[in-house]
């Protein structure tokens, strides 16, 4: 009991911090409006009856959750689904599914608030994407008698550690949690030795790798490769961060020393960079268009040099468009630990990552055995591997990779089955 004290006490503390964060207009970020109140658990009720409320923190957990929200409802038509999300840029990718389910914003965690979200909701159970882990929440919708399921949980181990030093109150969660389908066995492991109750642990495999390409993105991919040339190489560096790009740009100048005609797609992770990194590449000299500005009437210019991608939810297309795919998160130190490969892996071309991949450890490492990744220290290797691709591509790819996709499904399948 006092563990919960101290820990809402801070949190009144940091509350306005992590506000003020939420609601920083940024360009490119969806405004909040008159929905700020949602996070106080002000939320307006659902017609939605006894509904699955999925919890998706933000964009990449909308879109690991979408194949679970289609199963779900074509097994189960009838059955009503609520998606939260904590940030605005995931509510417009849980729009994209229209009628499928309703909207609404998930409640900071204090428990009046949760407590005016259950209200408003009525529940059945909460699923919770990937590991979105609040003590008071948790608490509250336990105390409702309703289940909690951890759906393609991961854990590093920086993680893991993290929490150890706060183990406290991770033992406020541990209790709450029915059901915790973990990605691997050493997800797993590390819940474990957090005290999850290995009855609770059960491991699925990534929803991630049940990605299914559909037969109309691929036909847009090939649509805008022939927009951006068909004969020409094209890399994609796909979720770049701070700091990233600018090491990206000097691996795409080297590039093109060797390859003039090579295109550079350039994916920054969130949409309020998109203007920043708009001037970045025109102040380095780069001819530069955005995807925005790109119509069907209205083709690339013969002499662009970076693509930047300004849209959200398109990464399969843009992939798909695509020769070779550098991951970003992992030329940035240990700050982010890159992000999941299994999207290029399932277009069927190669990739490569920097050195730190930690939040994606055991699928990278299966890739990197398979020769499908390729580990880059810096801009220098950057440049040379993606030469060295775009000139040398592999014959046997699209059998390694349709082959480890194949092999590894079925975690889908598997997390219906638990729930």
């Amino acid at each position: 009991m006092l563990t919960r004290v101290i820990y809402t006490a801070v949190l009144v503390l940091v509350a306005p911090f992590l506000l003020l964060s939420l609601y920083k207009k940024k360009p490119g970020k969806p405004a909040f409006g008159k929905r700020w109140k949602e996070h106080f658990g002000v939320t307006p009720k659902v017609s939605a009856h006894s509904p699955v409320w999925i919890h998706a923190v933000s964009v990449g957990e909308v879109i690991a959750a979408i194949p679970l929200i289609k199963e779900l409802k074509a097994a189960h038509p009838e059955q009503d689904i609520v998606v939260s999300t904590t940030t605005s840029t995931g509510a417009e990718q849980v729009e994209k599914l229209g009628d499928l389910v309703e909207h609404r914003y998930m409640p900071i965690d204090f428990s009046f608030a949760v407590r005016g979200f259950l209200k408003a909701v009525k529940p059945q159970k909460l699923l919770i994407i990937e590991t979105e882990l609040w003590p008071n929440t948790l608490q509250t919708v336990a105390k409702a008698d309703i289940p909690i399921t951890i759906i393609n949980a991961r854990l590093s181990e920086k993680s893991r550690q993290s929490y150890q030093r706060i183990q406290p109150i991770f033992n406020l969660v541990r209790p709450t949690l029915s059901q915790v389908l973990c990605q691997t066995e050493a997800d797993a492991e590390r819940f474990a030795a957090l005290g999850i109750d290995s009855s609770k642990l059960a491991v699925t495999g990534s929803i991630k790798f049940d990605i299914q390409v559909p037969k109309q993105i691929r036909e847009q991919s090939s649509a805008l490769r022939h927009q951006l040339g068909k004969n020409r190489p094209v890399w994609i560096a796909a979720s770049t961060h701070k700091g990233e790009d600018e090491q990206v740009l000097s691996a795409h100048r080297a590039v093109l020393a060797k390859q003039p005609s090579a295109l550079l797609i350039l994916v920054p992770r969130h949409p309020e960079r998109f203007d920043a990194m708009f001037e970045l590449c025109q102040q380095q000299g780069f001819e530069t268009q955005r995807r925005t500005a790109l119509t069907s009437d209205n083709g690339l210019d013969s002499d662009c040099q970076v693509y930047l991608a300004d849209t959200m939810g398109e990464m399969l297309l843009l992939l798909g468009a695509s020769d070779v795919c550098f991951m970003g998160g992992s030329l940035v130190g240990d700050k982010v630990g890159g992000h999941n490969l299994l999207e290029p892996t399932a277009v069927n071309i190669p990739s490569l990552t920097g050195p730190s991949y930690y939040n994606f450890k055991e699928i990278t490492q299966a890739l990197l055995e398979l020769g499908i990744v390729t580990v880059v220290e810096d801009s220098q290797q950057l440049a040379e591997q993606v030469n060295r691709l775009l000139a040398e591509p592999q014959s046997d790819l699209v059998d390694k990779t349709s082959q480890f996709m194949h092999a590894n499904s079925g975690a889908l399948q598997r997390t219906l089955n638990l729930l």
